[in-house]
């Protein structure tokens, strides 16, 4: 046997293992090809809505928010500079329309003349799903060193779950939430069929990760479900005492 010959059946002898290994069929057999994405035109900016978004607040008008326990009542907040400021005696406000899975961006500032500590500084709620009495509420709150129950403060799904990491800018800085909201679904007795799921990323850092709720905010007591369908988001006008808070640039893309 010839040397080059030597190492030609060595090179192929250490290569068949290889060639074994090779899957059958062909690259094309799991290509897909259809449904084909529809197209989404991003905003100009992070805070700008695409081109599938339900505007809910651009700044103008209150025109797709009521009164929470008398929708026929317009929303009573004030809108001043591209600016919604919470109006205490006005109450929360929810939007018109109801929603189930949807993304949905808001802004909010917390004012630089904030006043009170832990539950009572410049506290309010986006309830992702409002209910008649009550609903599934993601915390808003001064958590810019200000002390109060971890699953109470900015970020965390109230009273169930703490937030992965506390984000907050200083007051008067503008604060960021992303959510992404999946509806529970029921069986047609009632009974509960799949849990409610939340994302939420605030101020671009993740602080809730694909949480399974236990059921609708509570106060006091356990969270529980109760079946229901699609639902209107509420802006939470808080009790305590603290000067109001602000919001911007509300929008979602239903899913």
């Amino acid at each position: 046997m010839t040397k080059t010959f030597a190492i030609l059946a060595l090179t192929m002898l250490s290569a068949a293992p290889l060639l074994a290994q090779q899957p059958a069929g062909r690259p094309e057999d799991t290509e897909v090809w259809t449904p084909v994405p529809k197209i989404v035109t991003p905003g100009a900016t992070d805070a700008a809505p695409p081109s599938d978004a339900i505007v809910l607040f651009g700044g103008r008008s209150l025109a797709e928010w009521v009164t929470s326990g008398d929708t026929t009542k317009p929303a009573g907040w004030t809108v001043r500079d591209g600016v919604m400021t919470v109006n205490k005696k006005a109450g929360d406000i929810q939007t018109k329309r109801k929603f189930t899975n949807y993304q949905v961006h808001l802004e909010w500032r917390i004012p630089t003349d904030v006043t009170g500590s832990g539950q009572a500084r410049g506290n309010s709620g986006l309830y992702v799903g409002a209910t008649p009495d009550g609903g599934y509420e993601l915390q808003i709150l001064d958590s810019y060193r200000n002390t109060t129950y971890v699953n109470g403060q900015a970020g965390s799904v109230y009273k169930q779950y703490i937030p992965l990491a506390n984000a907050m800018r200083k007051p008067g800085a503008w604060q960021v939430y992303d959510v992404i909201w999946t509806a529970p679904t029921f069986n047609a007795d009632g009974s509960l069929k799949a849990p409610a799921y939340l994302t939420a990323v605030h101020n671009g850092v993740l602080i809730q990760n694909h949480v399974a709720l236990k059921g609708d905010t509570k106060y006091i007591g356990a969270p529980e479900y109760k079946a229901h369908g699609a639902l209107p988001i509420r802006l939470q006008s808080h009790g305590d005492p603290s000067p109001p808070i602000s919001f911007r640039n509300i929008w979602l893309r239903e899913l």
